[in-house]
């Protein structure tokens, strides 16, 4: 659901033989010793069935719970705890919770189709992967951008002449909500069975003996309808990422129709978009993050990009749609500045990333030839790659200087609404769990995927994230 990539910036293969991949993203730490691509181990089977099973059932709860503040409680997640308890939690599911709407599902099914029908007909660049473990070089059509500026083209014509009322997707939420926790259950739910029955890629599937942590932590690597369609790179991009912007603008004309329009509400609006933009307009760099590259698709990535991402990343935005703020214009223009520095922090530590990539590390760095240590790791079908780890730059001051971007646009993103209700500052919370555990994970899977390269690397770059205190 995050745009984050793995620490190796050029990779060149050798082949040695003629053998030709937001929510804990894993609910048990590795088994040590048993650390593999895509898949740890455990000997306590019970124990990943119990934590592989609880975010699938507290995760939908917790959504629902904040739809129930915004809706019902005044955006107050007190005094939803405090229903919960004196009434019982089924109770106030079933006396507040979102309602059946047939036709929020059948307009949220005619969005999904046509952003797959974008997917499919819209031209765009072909790019690729990282070669998968079992060697598999996957190419993607680049589309995005294309299909983002489309989109909203012809939703503003559809606003203004009236054809189409944004507003009713705030005002009818209860049920688009509905829609999208059915669409991320049928994806995990189909995507577990296909890939059993119906694998894309055989060799690039993991296995455990539990079940439930199969389905929450999926088991394809990049599962596909057809040859091109990759359900992974569609859920995210075009499922997650362009139904965020969709939501920001229906609470813009929700509270426009109120007769105000708040300038949080525009600017949280114009610090969401300018990041999902860079998403689209950065899709090929994505191909390289460990969302494709890592990470299964299960219930962790369908349902969390169907349902959690829309509910949750627009938290602010739905707020502020019912319940406007008036901070005064300098707290806001110093807030507005902070996402505009971290924004700036977090495309300048990618792109320095993508400039030695691409020219293979000859190239300048702050006025300097970059510094990098060149790893070895070997792939499942025998290939020995080389990746340059980058040591200069941003890349010099911390491991995760992207982390730390991205945390400082979050903080602006929810800074900028004006309040200290807690739900409005969830997605910055949420977000520092889900970076600080990253930087934990990434730092583990390069360890074992590079060894001693990686262990020159934190030597040199001693800071994971922020410089003097970790």
């Amino acid at each position: 659901m995050r745009i984050e990539e793995d620490p190796n910036i050029t990779q060149m293969s050798h082949r040695h033989t003629s053998a030709q991949k937001r929510l804990p993203s894993d609910p048990l730490p590795p088994s040590k010793g048993t650390t593999t691509w895509g898949r740890s181990g455990s000997k306590r089977p019970w124990l990943r069935s119990a934590l592989s099973a609880t975010p699938v059932l507290l995760a939908p709860l917790a959504a629902v719970s904040f739809e129930i503040a915004l809706h019902h409680f005044n955006g107050s997640l007190a005094m939803v705890l405090t229903a919960y308890r004196e009434q019982g939690i089924l109770p106030v599911l079933y006396t507040y919770g979102p309602r059946w709407d047939s036709k929020a599902l059948v307009a949220y099914t005619c969005w999904i189709a046509f952003q797959a029908l974008l997917y499919v007909a819209l031209p765009g660049p072909t790019q690729q992967s990282q070669q998968t473990p079992a060697g598999h070089l996957l190419s993607y059509r680049v589309n995005g951008l294309r299909a983002w500026i489309l989109t909203y083209s012809l939703l503003a014509v559809l606003s203004v002449t009236g054809v189409l009322d944004l507003a009713s997707i705030a005002e009818d939420w209860s049920g688009w909500f509905i829609a999208t926790n059915l669409y991320g259950f049928l994806a995990s739910a189909i995507a577990f069975v296909k890939a059993h029955v119906a694998p894309t890629h055989p060799g690039d599937r993991k296995f455990t003996d539990v079940a439930a942590y199969d389905f929450y932590m999926g088991i394809e690597l990049n599962p596909r309808l057809g040859e091109h369609f990759d359900v992974k790179l569609f859920t995210n991009g075009r499922a997650g990422m362009m139904t965020w912007t969709l939501i920001d603008i229906a609470n813009l004309a929700l509270q426009y129709r109120n007769g105000t329009l708040s300038p949080s509400l525009v600017l949280v609006t114009i610090l969401h978009s300018i990041y999902v933009l860079d998403f689209f307009a950065n899709e090929s760099w994505y191909l390289r993050t460990i969302d494709i590259t890592h990470d299964h698709y299960g219930f962790y990535l369908a349902w969390g990009c169907f349902a959690w991402l829309p509910a949750m990343y627009t938290l602010q935005a739905q707020y502020l749609g019912r319940y406007p703020t008036s901070p005064s214009l300098a707290y806001l223009a110093v807030t507005f500045s902070l996402g505009l520095l971290g924004y700036y922090i977090f495309r300048r530590v990618n792109d320095q990333k993508d400039v030695c990539r691409r020219t293979n590390g000859d190239c300048m760095i702050w006025g300097e030839p970059a510094r990098f240590i060149v790893a070895s790791y070997t792939t499942s079908d025998g290939t020995l790659h080389k990746s340059l780890l980058l040591c200069s730059g941003w890349w010099g001051v911390s491991r995760h200087a992207n982390y730390t971007g991205d945390l400082l646009l979050s903080f602006s993103m929810c800074a900028v609404a004006g309040t200290t209700t807690l739900l409005v500052w969830f997605y910055a919370i949420f977000m520092t769990v889900l970076l600080v555990h990253r930087c934990l994970r990434d730092e583990e899977r390069c360890l074992a995927k590079y060894g001693s390269s990686w262990k020159e690397y934190c030597q040199r770059v001693p800071w994971r994230l922020i410089p003097g205190i970790w």
